[in-house]
């Protein structure tokens, strides 16, 4: 599949994704998401910021992207982990997918899963509806882009057009936080690891397509480790006892740079068609 035409297919099926992404199997690859989109839609392939300059990319002496050369540092030292990167999808249908035992549910949140198994309430997902939430926004099949600042790292998400302000300016995370759809985060750095810690999500979200629910007290961990310039390490930590027994991390490593693109037009609601198509009673 060429991402370069996919991704420049994005302002007329945009109107489509959030559906497809609630309803389609589970395991369903990148690549076959990205040609059921254009399928559905229908659109041309016209082209926004492709072949962009990339000034602090590296080059081998044949000109291409020197993507294992060191990962750059930032003026503190600490590495830059600027720029615009395509995540890895696997666990946005099954947010397990390569935990080793058995997710350690509590009873009501077992259940629930075994509710909206095989779309069963894809129209319960505020996903279906263009509303972005967190974790599953870090994992969906959309690049994102980091600008790490003095005080703030601020990610813009081309999925659900939607961005996050991580603070690392000291300030601790608020102690009766008003709940919302992409929390509140600080971020410090371990080592060369970025530790990025959020709370304050509402339970409304979905983690996963498959329907893995969260409660109020959800606490989520990211890790994030450029291990060269073209490849970050990415994992998520859940801690949330009310809806589990005990903490439990996933991998979406790897994180891959992507050169030569930047960020594309995503209207999430446009020709939205997909709902209608989806199983459950929807939002009240």
């Amino acid at each position: 599949m060429d991402w370069k035409r996919v991704r420049a297919s994005y302002p007329g099926a945009s109107g489509t994704r959030s559906g497809l992404l609630a309803c389609l199997p589970r395991g369903t690859s990148a690549a076959a998401l990205a040609l059921a989109v254009l399928i559905s839609a229908g659109v041309s392939l016209s082209a926004q910021w492709l072949n962009t300059p990339n000034p602090g990319v590296p080059r081998t002496p044949d000109g291409k992207p020197d993507l294992a050369a060191p990962a750059p540092k930032a003026a503190d030292g600490h590495p830059d982990l600027s720029g615009i990167w395509m995540p890895n999808t696997r666990t946005l249908q099954d947010l397990a997918a390569g935990v080793t035992g058995e997710v350690p549910y509590q009873p009501w949140a077992a259940q629930l899963v075994k509710d909206r198994a095989n779309g069963a309430r894809g129209k319960d997902d505020p996903a279906a509806y263009c509303v972005p939430g967190m974790p599953k926004l870090i994992v969906l099949p959309y690049p994102y882009k980091i600008y790490q600042m003095p005080g703030v790292t601020v990610i813009l998400y081309e999925g659900f057009t939607t961005f996050r302000q991580i603070f690392t300016d000291g300030r601790p995370l608020p102690k009766d936080p008003q709940p919302s759809w992409l929390g509140y985060s600080v971020g410090k750095w371990e080592g060369d690891t970025f530790v990025v810690d959020t709370i304050g999500i509402n339970d409304k979200t979905w983690m996963d397509n498959a329907g893995r629910p969260h409660s109020d007290a959800l606490h989520t961990i990211e890790r994030y480790r450029r291990r060269d310039i073209g490849t970050m390490e990415v994992t998520l930590t859940i801690d949330d006892p009310k809806a589990y027994t005990r903490p439990w991390t996933v991998s979406a490593t790897p994180s891959r740079l992507i050169v030569g693109q930047d960020l594309l037009e995503y209207v999430c609601t446009e020709n939205n068609r997909d709902v209608d198509h989806l199983f459950g009673d929807g939002q009240k």
